[in-house]
This record gives structure tokens, C-alpha cells and sequence, in this order.
């Protein structure tokens, strides 16, 4: 059974708050073990009573570059903290704290970092990346570094944890993101405000994420004092995205979609499948970073996976994924929290348009957001764009100056 009984072995029996069992960060085994920097650590055996409750941390680093050449003068620490899922249960998700060595502002600034499409495999997750170099976003995160503001990055629930990682689960993600700026916050090895000025920042994934919390803050984080929001090409409409994606030089992503909500919703997806299916699907899941997938699959293509031959978009639009797909929606919830939306025009993986609409939802609802939209060839090329326009941005929030806005 591809996602049921994974589901059962370990996502369903783990992270509740009454859970007994004690849990270790996840490292790689072998030589890979022995070459990651980080200690494996218990958490207690029961969560704590709070989201944003830190469970366990460790020393870390911050490499830009895979030969560790380049350190970036930031203390790193690795957590374990607690959030909840989908479903409001709660779960353990780990991420990294980063903290630059001197800051210009008086309260230092958060910025909760939700990070693009990683993978779905443990080795993938952000907190193992920055300490092995591999980390793609490392120089948007430097860049927010080199302003004076603390940056912590989520790794998201299911990477680097037991389970499968819920990849694009709007719920989990947003809170997650969220749940990260309250657990730097009570982090004791770290000197951060308690209730200091805070901003979220995030692309692809990263912006749906980041546009999830920043729809969800009213409610679930009320105490955060979110003065801004930053959102890169947000997948904000499902059934769009997967039409674009699938088949696409993007195409695996469709997949980890695919795989990510069959998890959140416990969802058997193998009979879906043939044989070969599974095996690109295991592969995907178990052993692929982003890179690393969309070497070894361009243009996946999800007919050619199924049973029928049928591309799996088309059981988007049905029971009981037409109801899943629809709980993904972005724009429905207004934000508080003024809002920057970049997106190219050129995307090659979330059309433009997508963004525009959000934009627009946003505004109907009184929310504060200016469109950004620029010209940059591709989707990864534009996370770059994302990062001149957002960074001056994020300045002018932090110091107190009235919003633009293109509604």
C-alpha cells in the first residue's frame, strides 16, 4: 500500500500529545550518518501544551556551497518545536534559527521563512540543507541575514520527521510557518524579543505557505506582530497549477502534490497506479531532492503512471480530491498583515495569472497588497526578483511606513 500503509507505520502513530514513545531528529544511515554535523536528539516523550513550544535544539551552521567554503557569520541552532497538523493535532516539526552576528535595530526583527519545494525525502529538508550547503534558497536567507534580522526557516511537517512530508497542505504549512516565529521567539540559547516586530517570507511553496499564515494569523496567531508579508509565485489555485505542471519540465512536482495531500487526507493512491507508477512514486517520495528529481524525471507526465491511462488531473475534479483540492484554495481569508505578491509574467510552473487572481481575492476583502509582476525568464530565475523587491519592502514595514497598495 504506497501512502495508507506508510501512514499507518508512522505518521498516524506519531507526534500526538499523549504519545509515549520518545522520538530522535532523523539523520541518514551509513556514511551519511557520519558526515552529518548534527546530534541526534531525544524530545520528551509527551509535547508540551503550546504551539511554538520548543522541544529540543542543537548547535548548527549555515554553508552557502556544497564544499563548506563559504560559513555564513550567522549562530545556528537546529529545533524540534511543536505545531499542529490539518486535522488540529498536534505533531513535532523541526527547523532551523538563524541569527546575525550584529543588528541595527533595537527590537530584532523575525522573519519566518517558509521554503520552496524541497523534496519530500528526510535528506531533503531545509535544516539539513543549510548545514550541508545544498540549500538552494541559501541566498535569499543570507540576504535577509545581511539586514540585521533573524531568519527561521521551517522544514515543514514530514521532513526530517517520521511520516511523509505534507506537501502543499495549506493548513499545515501556514501553521508550521507560523508556529516557527513563536518557538525562535522562546528559544532560550538566542536573545529574541518575545514580542517583537515579525514578517513572513516565502516562494513557490514558500509563498503558498507564507500566504496561508498570513490568512490564517488573525485567528491562530493573534499575538504575532506580523508587519508584513512577502509572497513569490503562490500556488494559490490547485487545479490551475496541476494543469500547468503535469507533464511539464515540473512535472514531479505534480507528483509530490499527489503523494503530500493523499498523506494529510490518509488517502490510498496505489491502486491508482501501475507498477512502474509506484516505483516513480516511492522514488520521488523516499530518495529525490528537487533538483535530483527534476534531473531523473522531466516532463513526469501522470498518464503514463496510472492504471487507466488516464492523467490524474482529471481525478482532481472528482470525489473525493474536488473537495481536497478546493480546501487548498488561497483568497478565501483576508489577511491583516500587509501583503507584497510578486510573480513573473514569464512563470514557467505557477502562471501568472494564478497570482493576480490572489492578489485580487485579497483585495475584495480589504486587504492591503500590492502586485509585483516582473519579467524574469522562468520560475526559479524569478525568486531572485522576489528577493530585490521584497527585501526593501520588508525594511520599510519594519520601520513603520504606510503600506502600498495596488487594489
Amino acid at each position: 500500500m504506497l501512502c495508507r500503509r506508510a501512514l499507518g507505520g508512522r505518521a498516524v502513530a506519531a507526534f500526538t500529545a499523549a504519545a509515549s514513545a520518545a522520538l530522535t531528529f532523523t539523520v541518514p544511515s551509513g556514511e551519511a550518518a557520519a558526515a552529518d554535523p548534527l546530534r541526534t536528539q531525544q524530545r520528551p516523550t509527551s509535547l508540551p501544551a503550546d504551539n511554538g513550544d520548543v522541544l529540543s535544539s542543537e548547535p548548527s551552521v549555515f554553508y552557502l556551497d556544497p564544499l563548506k567554503a563559504i560559513k555564513v557569520k550567522a549562530t545556528a541552532h537546529r529545533i524540534m518545536y511543536r505545531t499542529t497538523d490539518r486535522t488540529g493535532k498536534a505533531i513535532a516539526v523541526t527547523g532551523t534559527v538563524l541569527t546575525p552576528e550584529a543588528s541595527p535595530h533595537g527590537q530584532r526583527p523575525i522573519v519566518a521563512f517558509a521554503p520552496g519545494t524541497q523534496g519530500l525525502a528526510d535528506k531533503c529538508a531545509p535544516s539539513r540543507q543549510l548545514a550541508e550547503g545544498t540549500e538552494y534558497e541559501a541566498l535569499p536567507i543570507k540576504k535577509l541575514l545581511d539586514q540585521g534580522y533573524a531568519v527561521v526557516v521551517t522544514d515543514y511537517q514530514g521532513l526530517g520527521t517520521p511520516g511523509i512530508h505534507t506537501y502543499m497542505d495549506r493548513e499545515a504549512q501556514g501553521r508550521a510557518a507560523l508556529d516557527s516565529v513563536r518557538a525562535a521567539q522562546r528559544l532560550v540559547s538566542v536573545d529574541l524579543p518575545d514580542a517583537g516586530p515579525v514578517a513572513l517570507y516565502g516562494y513557490s511553496q514558500g509563498g503558498g505557505a507564507t500566504a496561508s499564515a498570513a490568512e490564517l494569523a488573525p485567528a491562530y496567531a493573534p499575538e504575532l506582530k506580523i508587519k508584513g508579508a512577502v509572497v513569490g509565485a503562490p500556488p494559490a489555485d490547485m487545479n490551475k497549477v496541476a494543469d500547468s505542471m503535469d507533464g511539464s519540465a515540473y512535472g514531479a512536482f505534480f507528483n509530490y502534490a499527489l503523494s503530500g495531500l493523499a498523506t494529510s487526507y490518509d488517502i490510498d493512491i496505489a491502486p491508482y497506479l501501475t507498477a512502474h507508477g509506484k516505483r516513480v512514486t516511492n522514488d520521488l517520495r523516499d530518495n529525490l531532492c528537487t533538483t535530483q528529481a527534476l534531473a531523473k524525471y522531466p516532463f513526469l507526465n501522470s498518464r503514463f503512471l496510472t492504471v487507466d491511462g488516464r492523467p490524474l488531473t482529471e481525478r482532481l475534479k472528482r470525489a473525493p480530491w474536488d473537495t481536497i483540492v478546493a480546501e487548498q484554495q488561497l483568497g478565501k481569508r483576508k489577511p491583516v498583515t500587509p501583503v507584497l505578491l510578486s510573480h513573473s509574467s514569464l512563470d514557467d510552473v505557477v502562471p501568472q495569472q494564478i497570482g493576480k487572481n490572489l492578489a485580487a481575492d485579497w483585495c475584495r476583502l480589504g486587504a492591503t497588497v500590492r502586485f509585483a509582476g516582473n519579467h524574469v525568464p522562468g520560475h526559479i530565475a524569478a525568486t531572485a526578483a522576489t528577493s530585490a523587491e521584497g527585501v526593501p519592502w520588508l525594511a520599510d514595514r519594519f520601520a513603520g511606513r504606510t503600506a502600498p497598495s495596488t487594489c
